[in-house]
């Protein structure tokens, strides 16, 4: 017997027919004499429109209340996921983040969670009940609900399966697993059967949208083994383990890309010391994250500074920004968001000398020009235009030995 946790995307309950077919998934487990606990996500859909009112209102809503408007999506998930257990002899009961309780900071629509006491999941679980829990969503210090950011139910599966020290935790979306790239992009783009917890943090903050990234850091820190499967398939998915586990690891594992982000320019900054901090720090205090960053020196003492932020944080940012106008200098702030962020990401790159380079003769060969460069251990990311999204994909792709066998 395993404990597992299985949790289900917006696509995976899109309507009363999904549920019910989630649900008979649920009760193949709870037969098979697995302990089991579900997390799911709102209808698809319905975050969507959720957002877009609170947007609609205001561009710049309260947080908190925009929280308390999106968190309502799962919570009708989880009612009628355990209605629909209840009829074909399940026995399941929903649970809100409040209730169990998940605990998060006060960093309202994209908090972090603190700390979550499993043991009354485990108690309802050992007297043979499927508890069915609202992803996304926390209780704030203010004793407010607090959502964890776009796909944060994700992260909601993985630390629910961390507290109650589950065996696996599967996450059941639309596709069948992991693939080398978007096959909507590249239809030769293969299944991986293993990912390193790394390569897939590294993939999953570049754009790749199987997985949110705080869900795959949280899984390996707490060694959380995560299982990516369809929801609408028998088969075997990809799994998100230990590098130890992996066999074989090749020189790159993926070509991700993100259309999410915006390029920020702020032009003529002063170039002295602390300049930097001036323009990041109330940035940060704002939760406006900031991606890659470039620098480029004039001669005339001044600097233009290149950023990215995500697209729906301009509005914010821009706002920071003429706030701060007066220290920080800049002449004027210009927001770009026609550009893709493209990545090739692989534990191989550690051990081998000229990835990079590949990558930018690709590009050249092809005509696109890279605006912004930013790399790790096992990742280089360049920003391009907008337009070249599924030319850069493809031709690094085949570049890198990615596509499958005809």
């Amino acid at each position: 017997m395993a404990r597992i946790v299985m949790k289900f995307g917006g696509t995976s309950v899109a309507d009363l027919d999904r549920i019910r077919n989630v649900a008979t998934r649920v009760k193949r487990e709870v037969e098979a004499g697995h302990e089991v606990s579900v997390v799911v996500s709102a209808m698809s859909g319905v975050t969507n429109q959720l957002v877009k009112w609170c947007s609609d209102l205001s561009p710049l809503h309260d947080a908190r209340e925009y929280d308390t408007v999106v968190a309502t999506g799962e919570q009708v998930t989880i009612g009628l996921l355990s209605i629909a257990l209840q009829t074909i002899g399940v026995e399941a009961r929903s649970w809100q983040g409040w209730q169990i309780p998940i605990s998060t900071d006060g960093a309202h629509g994209k908090a972090r969670v603190e700390e979550i006491d499993g043991s009354r999941l485990v108690a309802a679980m050992g007297r043979g009940q499927v508890p069915v829990i609202a992803g996304f969503q926390g209780i704030g210090p203010e004793e407010r609900v607090a959502t964890l950011g776009r796909g944060g139910s994700d992260l909601s599966a993985v630390a629910i399966a961390a507290a109650v020290k589950a065996d696996r935790c599967d996450i059941y979306t639309d596709v069948d697993g992991i693939y080398t790239t978007d096959p909507r992009i590249v239809p030769r783009a293969r299944k991986l059967q293993a990912v390193a917890y790394e390569e897939m943090l590294e993939l999953a903050s570049v754009g790749a949208k199987v997985l949110q990234t705080r869900s795959v850091e949280l899984a390996m820190k707490q060694k959380v083994r995560v299982q990516v499967l369809s929801s609408f398939e028998d088969r075997p998915g990809s799994m998100v383990v230990d590098e130890d586990e992996i066999v074989e690891q090749p020189l790159v594992t993926g070509v991700a890309y993100s259309r999410d982000e915006a390029k920020v320019t702020l032009r003529r900054v002063p170039d002295k010391p602390g300049i930097a901090a001036t323009v990041f720090g109330p940035l940060a205090d704002a939760n406006v994250n900031v991606d890659m960053i470039v620098q480029n020196l004039a001669s005339d003492g001044t600097t233009d500074m290149t950023f990215t932020v995500g697209k729906a944080d301009v509005p914010r940012a821009r706002e920071v920004l003429e706030k701060e106008r007066a220290s920080i200098g800049y002449a004027e702030v210009l927001a770009d968001p026609e550009v893709t962020k493209i990545s090739i990401v692989g534990i191989g790159m550690r051990s081998h000398a000229g990835v990079a380079a590949t990558m930018f003769k690709t590009l050249a060969e092809k005509g696109i020009n890279i605006q912004v460069i930013s790399t790790s251990e096992i990742k280089t990311s360049v920003l391009v235009g907008a337009e070249y999204t599924e030319l850069a994909v493809r031709a690094l792709h085949t570049a890198y030995g990615l596509d499958a066998p005809a």
